[in-house]
């Protein structure tokens, strides 16, 4: 199927004077860009260069993991479909690699199922082609603003304490690291957060919808089945007996808890 080119971002929100740039949080950030449109990657590079970002093309999708996963950068803009590799295995093997960097994906498809798919994965935001270059622009800064209160907010608290301990469950704070009974359990970045969050508020019931805002960062509505398909991962890898949870249990009509006994 073929894809569109600059009809994939809306041209009713190509302003002739570009935007100024702003002094957010956005100076000298090294962005990776992964789409094998040339005309959109200049285009969204010549708005993310006005935003003070760096800028790094990669057209095609084998490339831009290896990009991605031998150097830092404080963003990753991954379309899904790609040669070579996909950018839902991109996602996917990044995270697998427990490389956090904050990945914006950009698709053609509007399908739920690839939206459901795209965050999954392990994505941080999801914007569907067409969109106005001045969304593009928000999401970009949203996301950096998501990181820069993040870090205020973990240099402004009491220190953490590094271990948590539950049974035979640890867990390593500082190494992001999980032991179930001596045996280290592997659980990609977003399962991680997820059980730290249960296990610090021991006995607080959850949403999904809150658990969605805290994990994800962003308001995906009506994507509740997220949340639902990283518990059973994480029951699958913690809990004993799967019919009868012992650590992540559910509160009925609100969400999910942590032990709290």
């Amino acid at each position: 199927m073929g894809k569109p080119s600059l009809n994939s971002i809306s041209s009713s929100h190509h302003p002739i004077h570009r935007p100024h740039t702003f002094n957010l949080i956005l100076m000298e950030k090294k962005v990776l860009i992964i789409e094998d449109d040339r005309e959109i990657v200049d285009l969204l590079s010549i708005h993310l260069h006005d935003l003070g970002c760096r800028t790094t093309p990669i057209y095609d999708g084998q490339e831009g993991f290896l990009e991605a996963s031998n150097n830092n950068f404080d963003l990753i803009i991954l379309d899904i479909m790609l040669p070579n590799m996909d950018g839902l295995q991109i996602c996917q093997k990044l995270r697998g690699q427990a490389i956090n960097t904050p990945i914006l994906m950009l698709t053609s498809k509007s399908e739920e199922i690839d939206k459901i798919l795209g965050l999954e994965t392990g994505a941080d935001d999801y914007l569907t082609k067409p969109f106005s270059i001045r969304e593009f622009i928000a999401r970009v800064k949203a996301i950096f603003r998501r990181i820069q209160l993040s870090r205020e907010a973990v240099s402004q608290a009491p220190k953490a304490n590094p271990m948590l301990r539950f049974d035979n469950l640890q867990l390593d704070v500082d190494k992001r690291k999980v032991m179930l009974a001596g045996k280290r359990i592997d659980l990609t970045p977003k399962e991680f957060d997820l059980l730290y969050l249960l296990a610090s508020n021991p006995g607080k019931s959850y949403s999904r919808q809150r658990l969605l805002n805290l994990i994800w960062g962003y308001e995906y509505n009506g994507y509740e089945h997220t949340v639902n398909s990283h518990i059973n991962r994480l029951r699958a890898k913690i809990e004993p007996d799967l019919q009868q949870p012992t650590f992540i249990l559910t509160t009925w009509g609100v969400g999910y808890r942590f032990k709290d006994d």
